[in-house]
């Protein structure tokens, strides 16, 4: 990571994204935010940055009644069957897209 690449993956730029946009739609404030990061990282030191982010993210999502666990899960199987299943090189992509 570097600031003229500060995402490492296509998936973390998307985090961040839904993050700023939940937020804008007025889902939870930034200092709510933060609480639920700083949680995500204290819990679980050894966990990568952007895992902990994501952890956050749907904490939140889940607790705001945006998505709840089957519906993550769900989506997380998904992903993986689309990644099992796209060619090497080619972007992944969800049936939906």
């Amino acid at each position: 990571m570097t600031p003229d690449a500060p995402f490492e993956e296509p998936w973390q730029a998307r985090a961040f994204a839904m993050t700023v946009r939940l937020h804008e739609a007025g889902h939870f404030t930034w200092p709510v935010w933060s609480e639920h990061l700083g949680r995500a990282l204290r819990d679980e030191p050894e966990r990568p940055y952007w895992e902990s982010w994501l952890a956050a993210l749907e904490e939140l999502a889940a607790a705001g009644g945006l998505a709840g666990a089957a519906d993550l899960d769900d989506r997380e199987q998904a992903w993986r069957r689309a990644h099992a299943e796209t060619p090497h090189g080619q972007p992944v992509l969800l049936p939906d897209q």
